[in-house]
This record gives C-alpha cells, sequence and structure tokens, in this order.
C-alpha cells in the first residue's frame, strides 16, 4: 500500500506573496540606509583601535520562502562601511534578515569577504521594536564558521547583534563579537555600533509587483 509522505514536505496553504506586509519586526530595516555616526572598536597589534565609519545600508525584500512547511518572509541586505574621506571598503558584508511568524523567530545569515560566515536567530514578537539574535561558535544550528586562518588566530566565538527601530523613522545596531586573539590571554570583545536613515524606501518584491501589475 503507498505511504502517507511525511508532513515535512507539506507546503503552507497561506502563504502571502506581499512580504512587506508580514516582516513582523523587520518591517522597519525594509529600504536603503546611512548611517553617519558609527563606532568600530577591534583589535590591532597595539592593542585595540577605536574607528569612526559611514555606512550604506539597503535591505530588499524577498518572495516568500519555504522548507515544507515552514514559511520565512525576509530581507536580502548588503552593507557597505568606508571611513570618513576614504574610498577604499572598511567593511562589506550581505546575507538575509528572515523572520519566522509561526516560531516568532528573527533569523540573520551573515557573509563576510575574508572567509567568515554565520547563522544568528532570536526570538520577539512582530510588533517588537526591539530584538536581539546571537551565535556561538561549535553550536549545530545556530552558529559561526570561519577560515583556517582566522580559526587559528582571531577565533569568534560568540556574536550578538540588538536591533533597535527608533520613534523617528531611524534605525540602529549595538553588535558584540567576542573573539579569542593567538598571544592574548583574554578575550576580546569586538564592538560596533550605529543609527541609520532613511534615503529611499525599499522596492516591493517581486511575487508582489506581479499580483499590483
Amino acid at each position: 500500500m503507498p505511504t502517507t509522505p511525511p508532513p515535512i514536505y507539506t507546503k503552507p496553504a497561506d502563504i502571502s506573496p506581499d512580504t512587506l506586509a508580514n516582516l513582523g519586526p523587520l518591517r522597519a530595516l525594509a529600504g536603503v540606509w546611512q548611517g553617519t555616526i558609527g563606532a568600530d572598536d577591534h583589535p590591532n597589534a597595539s592593542g585595540s583601535k577605536d574607528q569612526v565609519f559611514l555606512e550604506r545600508y539597503e535591505a530588499q525584500p524577498i518572495d516568500p520562502q519555504t522548507n515544507g512547511p515552514q514559511l520565512f518572509y525576509g530581507l536580502r541586505y548588503h552593507t557597505h562601511i568606508t571611513k570618513p574621506g576614504k574610498v577604499g571598503t572598511f567593511h562589506d558584508q550581505v546575507g538575509y534578515w528572515l523572520w519566522e511568524p509561526a516560531t516568532g523567530t528573527v533569523t540573520l545569515t551573515i557573509a563576510i569577504p575574508r572567509g567568515q560566515v554565520m547563522l544568528a536567530a532570536g526570538q520577539c514578537e512582530a510588533k517588537a521594536t526591539t530584538f536581539t539574535v546571537t551565535a556561538d561558535l561549535g553550536a549545530a544550528d545556530y552558529g559561526i564558521c570561519s577560515n583556517p586562518f582566522l580559526a587559528a588566530n582571531f577565533t569568534t566565538t560568540a556574536f550578538a547583534m540588538t536591533v533597535t527601530a527608533n520613534p523617528d523613522g531611524t534605525w540602529g545596531y549595538q553588535e558584540d563579537t567576542t573573539m579569542t586573539i593567538a598571544g592574548r590571554s583574554e578575550p576580546f570583545q569586538h564592538t560596533d555600533h550605529n543609527t541609520l536613515s532613511l534615503v529611499s524606501p525599499p522596492t516591493p518584491n517581486p511575487l508582489a509587483q506581479s499580483t499590483q501589475a
């Protein structure tokens, strides 16, 4: 007799084509943003260095994504950071912000072109104006993976990012990255923070655009 396939293959029936309307706490991040008061404290040979930075952050809605019954609404983001008065890249990062309405989970994927990726997550309400995502080295789910040089010399052991949507329409973040550095006895706390202002609104995801045509 034929067997009934397990429910892990069944897609949700109530998928909305409008990602912007279903982003939960991530709605505040959608669009193109600019920040001019960024601050970074990173390790160097003498100990640490404080650096101010300028940031352009673009977060555009993607079509709904499913893993069988699991449903995500999300943003594809790119942040490009430079030092004031400089052209060369100080930091570049791409990835996705994902909201899972069924579980109240925010997920952040991070890819950095120095050979490092992360998957971080946290829980919050759909109407939350602040949330935190975290990742830990060695975790089977929300973890950190680095190339051999970074893993041996600048080991990222933990990551946390708190995002806050402000009443004036801006949003800000505080990042804390814990690192074990070769030749140092104590962990180093690498921090970044910035406040971002809207430059232009988001572009609706392709599926939403097709239903509006």
